[in-house]
């Protein structure tokens, strides 16, 4: 089960609160990192000074909101990812802001129970079941998914065009980036039995229960939902009827490294994982590359042609600004990182996000340039054993639906007001809530 570990508490209020809403420049310069505030609204809209800050003062610091130790520089994050007999993917998947026992309740009463499967798995039967995945997501696969993506991107992309040819206005963050991917993944892994938006819905809350800071009443709602979700993939791996090739089909198959059968619980744990890894994550990078694309002169205009513009602007947003902005691993004993004693169970936060904008290895690195030698040195994929296994089709898709509503849509610009528009703003996630562009 995901048990919830770690203790974040309240915003900061009074005057603390004030002074971290001017950012890292106006603290205690003996203390400039004391306001940092991994949830709070000064990070979560402009995390860049901090995450600068965090390299220079203290590349591997420690923060006593969380308890996290968090590691923000290339080299340090890489040879994290690298060792993972030295630093546990076990804490992954653990949740951020503890459940109360009203809510652990619901999770239990529900049967709600996710042993190791893929991101926090160190276990011997991680590498076939990443095998397993990786099969669906591979370099054949994702190129025979192009023409089912523009297929999708352009159904999509009609009632947005409406919308603005009737009223000048619209969103392309829930009607097009968010859904997208949802409905791509459904058909690569013959997904049946649920709408686009349940699982979606099923999919946010998931995210928000087990990575976010929500009041103790909203953490209840999204326990309900998560449940829901839980039970409806347990009676979808029971029934035994999904196709031989779909993805449920082959974890029914799966053989364990002792030769047993998969069992139920980590066969739902890994749709668990690739269900809302395959989707919400995907639908977080599109509204970022869109949105980043609409405010880069010129580059609406470029990413309509040929391939090849696209897919560098989605490469470099990848860099900048990932929508998996950290990532979670466990000290297995005592050890040092770049001359920091950490002690055996150290939790360790790695500042993926601060990573693309190293200037050890990225020179310049708030300019977005698309086309840099390096480009494909970031880490918004992890690296190592651990390494997405859908980055493929999720740069893939991003392409695609970047051009395609750049195409479709040649006559748009960002929305007056579009600055100010919410931020997805959980402990590993972060994307814009909202897409808002207007006829020009």
């Amino acid at each position: 089960m995901i048990f919830p570990v770690l203790d974040v508490p309240a915003l900061r209020g009074g005057a603390a609160g004030a002074a971290a809403a001017a950012g890292p420049g106006s603290a205690d310069p003996r203390d400039p990192l004391g306001l940092l505030d991994l949830f709070g609204a000064p990070f979560v809209q402009d995390p860049y000074p901090w995450l600068d800050l965090l390299r220079s003062e203290s590349p591997v610091h420690h923060d006593p909101g969380t308890g996290l130790w968090l590691v923000s520089r290339h080299q340090d994050v890489r040879q994290v990812l690298l060792e993972p007999g030295v630093f546990l993917p076990d804490n992954a998947q653990n949740a951020v802001t503890p459940l109360p026992v009203p809510v652990l309740r619901v999770l239990v009463r529900g049967g709600f129970t996710l042993p190791p499967a893929l991101a926090n798995n160190g276990t011997p039967s991680h590498p076939g079941l990443r095998r397993l995945v990786t099969r669906f997501f591979n370099a054949e696969r994702v190129a025979a998914a192009v023409p089912v993506i523009e297929r999708i991107a352009d159904e999509l992309l009609q009632p947005v065009r409406s919308q603005l040819d009737s009223s000048g206005r619209g969103d392309l963050f829930a009607s097009f980036a968010q859904v997208l991917p949802c409905r791509v993944l459904m058909e690569l892994l013959d997904i049946q039995g649920v709408d686009p938006a349940t699982l979606i819905r099923w999919s946010d809350a998931s995210l928000e229960l087990f990575w976010g800071r929500p009041a103790p009443e909203r953490q209840r709602e999204l326990a309900e939902l998560v449940v829901a979700f839980h039970q409806w993939l347990t009676e979808t791996v029971r029934d035994g009827s999904a196709p031989a090739d779909s993805f449920i089909g082959a974890l029914a198959r799966h053989r364990l490294p002792d030769g047993s059968p998969l069992d139920v619980e980590t066969a739902v744990g890994m749709c668990f994982f690739v269900f809302i890894a395959g989707q919400s994550t995907t639908g977080q990078l599109i509204a970022t590359v869109l949105r980043r694309a609409l405010t880069e002169p010129g580059m609406w205009a470029r990413v309509a042609g040929e391939a090849g513009p696209a897919e560098a602007w989605v490469e470099e947003v990848l860099r900048r600004e990932p929508p998996v902005t950290t990532w979670r691993r466990v000290a297995a004993r005592a050890t040092e990182l770049a001359g920091v004693r950490l002690p055996a169970g150290a939790q360790l936060l790695l500042m993926l996000m601060g990573t693309g904008s190293d200037p050890e290895v990225f020179p310049e690195p708030e300019r977005m340039c698309p086309h840099r030698e390096n480009i494909r040195h970031h880490l918004a994929f992890g690296v190592g054993r651990h390494r997405c296994p859908g980055a493929s089709l999720a740069r893939t898709e991003a392409a695609v639906a970047l051009r395609a509503a750049a195409r479709r849509l040649p006559r748009i610009r960002q929305a007056a007001g579009a600055a100010d528009s919410p931020v997805l703003g959980l402990l590993s996630f972060r994307a814009p809530l909202r897409v808002p562009v207007e006829r020009r």
